[in-house]
């Protein structure tokens, strides 16, 4: 792995866990540096998931097609977040989900056979992965209620909320995706409160 990311990686498992420094460093020296341009597909939907990324920099979306042929994206990764699709890498099934940049990205790549054997080397790493599974269950969980009980400008302020730069960063009709309605309903939400 690329070296000068190290630290990032490592600032942010310490702030979940404690690691033994030599287990730590055997972690980092795992993941597999990679980089993709804007708009390059990372994952195909119907491909196994062999693995996760951890993203250095940039931003990905990971969507579903529909069977009318429109994307809905599911979920929307930053700085500091692993992406993968779950249902595919803890199933070893072919996924759902395509995974795509929509910024120039740095990412680092963890085999599942790799993060595997770590789970049995260090305990800590399990309970880091741990941690991140449960955040990223409480937040799909919360997610779903919104979409269930929340009006297009209620679930816009929480995206904005959530999100808080990530509005000026990739196109809008991603950000209509992931609110869940089309690009024109949300051009006309975003004049709307432009207003008021």
């Amino acid at each position: 792995m690329n070296q000068n990311f190290a630290p990032t990686i490592i600032s942010h498992i310490q702030k979940y866990v404690q690691v033994d420094p030599d287990l730590l460093q055997t972690f980092v020296d795992s993941l597999e540096y990679c980089e993709f341009s804007n708009k390059t597909i990372i994952q195909e939907e119907g491909k196994i998931s062999y693995g996760s990324y951890f993203i250095i920099s940039g931003c990905v979306r990971a969507f579903a097609i529909d069977n009318n042929g429109n994307e809905h994206v599911m979920h929307l990764a930053l700085e500091n977040w692993w992406v993968a699709d779950m249902y595919s890498f803890i199933t070893g099934k072919p996924g759902y989900l395509t995974l795509q940049a929509i910024e120039n990205c740095q990412l680092l790549f963890l085999s599942k056979k790799d993060q595997e054997k770590f789970y049995d080397q260090c305990p800590a790493i399990e309970r880091y992965f741990r941690i991140l599974m449960e955040n990223a269950y409480v937040s799909t969980i919360q997610r779903i209620q919104d979409n269930l009980s929340l009006s297009a400008e209620e679930r816009y302020r929480r995206f904005k909320e959530k999100f808080p730069s990530l509005e000026h960063r990739i196109p809008s009709k991603y950000i209509a995706s992931y609110i869940g309605v089309t690009p024109e309903f949300f051009s006309k939400l975003k004049s709307k409160l432009l207003k008021t």
